[in-house]
């Protein structure tokens, strides 16, 4: 009797608070209601009715908010200038780097420069422009400014090189690139491989002697360059590149509509207010270090500060000091803290709400921890699973092949099973449209069929997380083709294919080992050397040059050969297992030193100091 009571009462909350039809909102409610056991039902009910009708709520207030902005052809700019009008004076950027602190007028009218500097120089609606360098109050006004002309801005990752590198900026069919001058090494290394159409300008301490041919000191250019309103088109905002977790970095479509999407969400879920001020320490060329305001230090004045996982371990491994809890910090957001260490970064750091949330930049599944559920990345509701359509569905997790029922329907997880996490395409909802690469067999590639019933679409994640009877959802490392290291994606297949042509196409097996202490996996890489030919020397000069510092492999492991499955692919299992102990492993084992920048020999010794965290990774 109480479980009908308790469903009566939600069919009428949902009727008056999100608006739904009776005949949606009964069946789903007296499915769960015959479904349910008991006592169980209470349990879930009372634990979770107050955050789901929260979630129903955000996710009702930025559906209508997208839609009204998108029946308005309002886009990021316009927008922006709304809140120029409003709060004109107010503080937009502080970057105590240089003590520059920027307001809102002040990098409209930057914004505006750079937007008619590029008009002056011919570039039109559509064009690609990249931008590479690393954080800084320029940052923000240059992609705005593109955005102000519909210039499409390529953020890339100022960790790549060589390679990869040059594939972003072809990938986006770039027409110019904007470097900071501290990455001028890095562009000069590659600016034979751009071409001579792709006009170069160079951002921050102007050295004409060491910049390649051609680039153009950028600041006295924007100095130079009108400071009124552009025309202001409506085209696609930016491309944010993925980690390369199957390969290369993709080219994520980032448009208008999903930039406020996900700021939105993250605002209204999270219960931010206009007065919050947030400390970013992610790169700008991160989804979610876009969203956010620039901070390069602790400050009594923020409120809410935002992590990746691998930095909350760092703050944990310094030595303890009275005012680290000398802070106005209610709330911290990020992604990748792991359970193991959250009570005690709560606690040592004196922060009453950790903000996790879990999203890709393309993604149509992005969860949050609104009711900061300790080790939680997000959830999906059990007693309104109807109002977000994700699901974890059975997956095999070495391959990331989906698992079907007879019907050719994907099977969905049960509380405590492992799954791979999806969410239905629907591309005329502003929630769950997926606009996928700049590449169509890149986007081709995360879209399943038949995943929620037969014939639909669904984004696949990757990712394979597991689910408590309460919906709360928690990530699981994958031990397929991508590990995380260093708060990043480390894409195994990338990485070998860069190994193997380093070491003259040896054979090369990369994968992510455990290291106690550690946050995420540490890069190890099995290479074929049966004549110990290897040169580790020249091996780590090149390997620099060709890899971020998050995708080299911490151990190496040399051995005669590597073993192959029958459809001739690497056996991973047991290199897993075996791990880098010294004791199990009869082959040549050796450790990347950062401190001498140079591998050397893995015995017990070393075995034992990197074991007890005296030897930092």
């Amino acid at each position: 009797m109480m479980r009908l009571a308790c469903c009566t009462a939600l069919l009428f909350v949902l009727r008056l608070l999100v608006g739904l039809p009776w005949y949606q909102v009964l069946p789903a409610i007296l499915i769960f209601y015959l479904g349910s056991g008991g006592w169980n039902f209470l349990d879930i009910f009372a634990k979770t009715v107050g955050r789901d009708l929260h979630a129903a709520s955000v996710l009702l207030r930025v559906k209508l908010n997208v839609r009204r902005h998108l029946r308005e052809k309002n886009t990021i700019p316009k927008i922006f200038a709304e809140t120029v009008h409003r709060h004109g004076d107010k503080t937009a950027l502080i970057f105590e780097g240089t003590g520059e602190r920027w307001t809102f007028r002040q990098l409209d009218e930057y914004s505006n420069r750079v937007a008619n500097l590029l008009l002056e120089r011919g570039f039109k609606e559509g064009d690609v422009v990249a931008l590479f360098m690393e954080n800084r109050s320029q940052y923000v006004g240059i992609w705005l400014g593109m955005a102000k002309i519909g210039v499409e801005a390529a953020l890339i990752n100022f960790n790549l090189r060589l390679d990869a590198l040059v594939h972003c900026v072809t990938i986006s069919n770039a027409k110019a690139v904007i470097f900071g001058s501290e990455l001028t090494d890095a562009v000069s290394e590659v600016h034979s491989s751009m071409g001579k159409a792709v006009q170069m300008f160079c951002s921050g301490d102007w050295d004409p002697k060491r910049v390649p041919q051609g680039t153009e000191c950028l600041e006295p250019l924007v100095a130079g360059a009108p400071s009124h309103l552009p025309p202001r088109p409506d085209h696609r905002l930016f491309y944010i590149y993925t980690s390369g977790t199957t390969g290369m970095p993709k080219a994520a479509i980032v448009v208008h509509s999903r930039y406020y999407r996900m700021a939105a969400l993250v605002y209204y879920g999270f219960r931010m207010t206009s007065d919050d001020v947030l400390y970013d320490c992610l790169p700008l060329y991160h989804s979610a270090g876009m969203c956010f305001n620039l901070r390069m230090s602790w400050s009594v004045s923020s409120k809410i500060v935002q992590y990746i996982g691998e930095i909350c371990r760092y703050l944990l491994n310094q030595p303890v000091r009275d005012t680290e809890r000398q802070h106005r910090v209610r709330m911290a957001l990020g992604n990748g803290l792991r359970q193991s260490i959250w009570e005690e970064f709560m606690n040592r750091f004196n922060i009453p709400q950790i903000a996790e949330f879990y999203g890709a930049t393309e993604c149509n599944c992005s969860l949050g921890n609104f009711d900061n559920k300790m080790g939680a990345c997000g959830f999906n509701s059990q007693i309104l699973p109807f109002i977000y359509p994700i699901r974890l569905v059975r997956v095999d997790e070495e391959t990331m092949e989906l698992i079907r029922g007879p019907d050719g329907v994907c099977i969905p997880c049960k509380p405590g099973e492992p799954g791979q996490l999806v969410g239905r395409i629907i591309q005329n909802d502003p929630l769950r449209r997926f606009d996928g690469y700049v590449s169509q067999t890149a986007t081709n590639k995360k879209i399943a069929h038949s995943v929620f019933k037969k014939g639909d679409s669904a984004y696949l994640s990757g990712d394979v997380l597991i689910m408590d009877k309460y919906g709360h959802m928690y990530f699981k490392d994958r031990t397929g083709d991508t590990f995380r290291w260093k708060g990043e994606n480390v894409s195994t297949t990338e990485v070998e294919g860069t190994l193997s042509r380093l070491l003259d196409m040896k054979d090369v097996v990369v994968y992510g080992v455990e290291v106690p202490g550690a946050e995420g996996k540490a890069g190890m890489a099995a290479i074929a050397d049966p004549s110990h030919s290897t040169n580790l020397e020249k091996f780590v000069k090149d390997m620099e040059k060709a890899l971020p510092p998050y995708a080299r492999p911490v151990f190496l492991r040399f051995l005669p050969e590597v073993n192959k499955t029958g459809t001739f692919k690497f056996q991973k299992t047991e290199l897993r297992r075996d791990s880098f102990d010294p004791s199990a492993v009869s082959d040549r084992l050796y450790f990347l030193d950062s401190s001498k920048g140079r591998y050397v020999q893995l015995d017990e010794e070393l075995y034992r100091s990197i074991l007890s965290g005296k030897c930092k990774l």
